[in-house]
Order: structure tokens, then sequence, then C-alpha cells
């Protein structure tokens, strides 16, 4: 063999290297096509969602999406074990930690707000179909309810009535704070493309998602925690 020829072999590896498009690498390949599939589905939506879009940004052929994934209901109901899955293995751990009260609902709020902070495009993957949930039913968000919804809000509301038993927070009905809990954080990534045109700031930089992190915190504290001391709160 040539020496010029190496060179030439080790740029045709190094770009073989750089795509999953074979079966031979199968978990990255996975995760690739999970990756353009949150941007395509976040853009748009489950009914305008390209599945050769979505192979082309994870460099990988239709083929090989198709040996993954049967088709793109499928796909889209992977985004959501990935999405939410993550959620869960994120928060679920404080919830179930030995932690009081107060340090277990801050922690939580943190850690859910972080995680959605690191992924902001995930709102708007699964907004849609919440709003076509309601009208037309979707057994596939429903199994989304059940399997990851429903622990995390068993286990929150528990912890709220834990706190209130204890004298640490107000009597609240988990079914009004928890939504209200959600939307703070939920609500900020979802505003925020709308937000950065409007008032000409990047609502997603490092800073500006420090200070509305303090915010969140700070805001829930306020509503959920007791003040002053015990006669005064059993008094509240």
């Amino acid at each position: 063999m040539s020496p010029l020829a190496k060179p030439k072999t080790a740029r045709r590896k190094a770009v073989h290297s750089s795509r999953y498009g074979t079966r031979g690498k199968p978990e990255e390949s996975r995760a690739a096509i999970l990756r353009a599939a949150v941007d395509e589905f976040a853009e748009h939506g489950i009914a305008g969602a390209r599945t050769d879009a979505i192979a082309r940004a994870a460099h990988v052929n239709k083929a090989l999406l198709y040996y993954y994934f049967k088709d793109k209901d499928a796909l889209y109901e992977a985004v959501l074990d990935h999405v939410f899955s993550g959620l869960r293995d994120r928060v679920m751990p404080v919830l179930e930690s030995e932690l009081g009260p107060r340090e277990k609902i801050m922690e939580y709020v943190a850690r859910y707000f972080d995680y959605i902070a690191a992924n902001p495009r995930f709102p708007r993957v699964v907004q849609a179909e919440w709003m076509r949930m309601a009208s037309k039913g979707n057994p596939q968000m429903v199994r989304i309810a059940r399997e990851y919804f429903s622990p995390i809000y068993r286990r929150v509301a528990a912890l709220l009535r834990e706190g209130a038993e204890a004298g640490e927070f107000r009597d609240v009905n988990p079914m009004d704070f928890l939504p209200t809990l959600v939307g703070i954080i939920i609500f900020y990534f979802g505003a925020a493309p709308a937000m950065k045109t409007l008032l000409n700031v990047n609502p997603l930089s490092k800073e500006r998602l420090q200070e509305r992190r303090v915010f969140v915190l700070n805001f829930i504290s306020l509503a959920l925690f007791k003040r002053g001391d015990r006669k005064r709160r059993r008094l509240e």
C-alpha cells in the first residue's frame, strides 16, 4: 500500500466514526435519533414532524431509523419516554429520601427546574399533545400520565400533607398547588421564544436562568412555608 493512501484511509475512518448510520453502534444511533426527534417534534409537532428530517439531523438513513422505531408514532412514544423517564429519575430519589419536608420540597423544585433548564425544548415536545388529549383522547399520553406523572404526584401530595401536619407548610390542596408549581416552571421555557422577541433578552442565558431559578424557589417558599414561632403557626 502506498504511504499516500494512509491519510485517505484515516480520513474515511474518521468520517465513518462521526456517523451512526449502521447497526454496529445501536446505543449511539438510537440516542442520536432521539435527540434529533426532540428538536423536530418541538419545532413542528407530531403532525408536522418529518422522519426524513430526523434521520438527516441524526446522520442516519431512514432505513436505520425504521429499524429502531417502526413508525413516527413509535418514535414519538420513545421521545415521550425519554423525556419523562429523565424527569422521574431526577426527582424521585429526593422524594424518596429522608430529608425534612422543607428541604425535600425545595430540592424537588430545584431538580425539576434544572432538568427543564438543561432540556428547554422538552415542554414544546408535549404541549400540543396535552392540548389535543382533552378533546380527542390520546392513549399514549394517558399511559405517560399514569406511568410517570401519577407516582410523582402521589409522592409530592404526601409530602405536602406531611409538611402541613408537621406545622411546616400551609394546608394547600395538591390539585391546586402542583399545577401552579409545574406552570411557573414549564411556562417560562415554553414562552422563551416570545420573550426573546418581545423583551429583547435571552431568557435562556446562564445568568437569566439563574435569576429565574432563584425566583421560583423563593416564590414556592413564600407561598408554602409558614412563618413565625410554633404558637403563631398553630393559629394560622
